[in-house]
């Protein structure tokens, strides 16, 4: 696809990362020349200086046969313009706009084709928040992603010594656990994917990719992790837009308290915060400040800062003075690499938590859901089985038949629509029907072209 992105700052650096190891011709409008050549040096895309808004910069990046524009700049007034010039000057088919403000949600008559002719608005702070939410509902996963409307989760976790698998094979999974009916389809040990076959055994610290009905997941998670006592005290450092957010989403569940080192922004957050919500004034990586306010008795330390620095430091120190589970936001992806699973329990990129929500726009065939995982190294597509036995080439075939790539593997599928939906975990001889919802786990991206091609129907099917 020809794909313009505006902005390059650190969503669309990663945007562009993300598309362009997907053989996707990418040209990156910024006004900033110095930071177009570091990316033109480093990646395989071609960069436009200049206004983005301007007709006459668009046309020189492409615009006239571009598949897609994507709206990254940070002010939500440019990106929301330039979707309208795209759309009305250059025809462009898909917009989709980086937006912050709940004025403009999607879907609202302002963001229509006579409106500002955005398709899809992406808000990486809300994308966060929703992320982080999850963790804590889950405080056992590394990492909650849900497909088919919420009926199917992917979760990530780490095998935990003591665990009720842990030494035990997958093939031993149904015969201990027949309640808490699970698909692995990954095993990474020490970053090393493993082959999860039935003989493979669980070895403590292993990080587990499974897949499960969302009515299921406690029972999954109690199987092959020990059971974590609910979050009920957090302390956010950093009372930017992600901290203010999530604080707002966790009062009435959690205990909060908030350290902003701002005084101005201090007396904001108090006055957008009910009472219950303790906003303090100071540094995060104060060792006494975080004593004092008993970091230890902590169940979970966020660090939430627009630092990475401050953000890696602060939550090694919660988690050295005594917090129970540290996470934090690192936009450098060699940062979050490095620091992911050691003492920092999860390392959160904004960046990827919206790669997913651009992932499925892009994706040929009747792709509806896509998730980034190890920080865009593998991925999970949800996808529609549509057509029939002559034009499809999932649909009224076994699972056994179906020729995919190696590595990648059946999840689960979802047949059915409401509450009469059934989450199957696929075996060798199930019958995949029209409509069917699947979701496949692709290790390697190289691979999501062959996957892609499953999904599409041949040119006599007519829907």
């Amino acid at each position: 696809m020809n794909i313009i992105i505006l902005g390059a700052g650190r969503v669309g650096e990663s945007v562009a990362e993300s598309l362009v190891s997907e053989q996707n011709d990418i040209t990156v409008i910024d006004q900033d020349p110095a930071r177009l050549r570091l990316l033109e040096e480093r990646l395989d895309l071609r960069g436009v200086v200049g206004n983005g808004i301007q007709p006459s910069v668009l046309r020189e990046a492409g615009a006239k046969d571009a598949d897609m524009l994507i709206a990254c700049a940070a002010a939500d007034e440019s990106n929301l313009v330039v979707c309208k010039v795209a759309h009305d000057v250059f025809n462009v088919p898909t917009t989709i706009a980086r937006v912050r403000s709940p004025e403009f949600v999607e879907g609202d008559a302002l963001l229509s084709k006579t409106g500002f002719a955005v398709d899809r608005v992406i808000c990486p702070e809300e994308s966060v928040m929703r992320y982080i939410h999850q963790l804590i509902d889950y405080p056992e996963a590394l990492q909650v992603l849900e497909f088919a409307e919420g009926r199917v989760c992917l979760i990530a976790v780490r095998a935990a010594a003591g665990g009720a698998l842990v030494g035990h094979t997958i093939g031993e999974f149904k015969e201990r656990f027949p309640h808490a009916e699970m698909r692995v389809v990954a095993l990474y040990r020490l970053d090393t994917e493993m082959e999860a076959t039935k003989t493979t055994r669980i070895l403590p610290g292993d990080e587990v990719f499974l897949l499960a009905a969302s009515d299921r997941i406690r029972h999954v998670l109690a199987a092959i992790h020990n059971i974590d006592k609910p979050v009920q005290r957090v302390m956010i450092a950093g009372g930017g837009k992600v901290g203010l957010r999530l604080a707002r989403s966790l009062v009435g569940q959690c205990q909060v308290k908030i350290v902003e080192h701002d005084a101005k922004r201090c007396e904001y957050l108090a006055s957008q915060l009910p009472s219950s919500t303790l906003v303090l004034h100071g540094d995060s990586v104060d060792e006494d400040l975080l004593l004092e306010e008993n970091v230890a008795d902590m169940d979970l330390f966020l660090a939430l800062t627009s630092d990475d620095e401050d953000n890696i430091m602060s939550a090694m120190l919660a988690k050295r003075l005594g917090a129970r589970r540290v996470m934090s936001l690192i936009n450098r992806r060699a940062y979050a690499d490095m620091m992911q699973g050691g003492t920092i329990d999860i390392a959160v990129s904004p960046a990827q938590t919206v790669i997913g929500e651009l992932l499925a726009h892009i994706r040929r065939g009747d792709v509806v859901a896509v998730h980034s995982l190890r920080r865009g190294a593998a991925e999970a597509l949800e996808g529609i089985a549509r057509g029939d036995h002559k034009t499809s080439k999932l649909v009224g075939r076994r699972v056994e038949e179906v020729k995919l790539p190696q590595g990648a593997r059946f999840g689960a599928i979802v047949r059915g629509e409401g509450r009469g939906a059934q989450v199957l975990m696929p075996h060798h001889d199930t019958l995949i029907e029209a409509d069917d919802h699947i979701v496949i786990f692709i290790p390697n991206k190289r691979l999501v072209r062959e996957v892609e091609k499953l999904f599409q129907v041949s040119a006599t099917f007519f829907g």
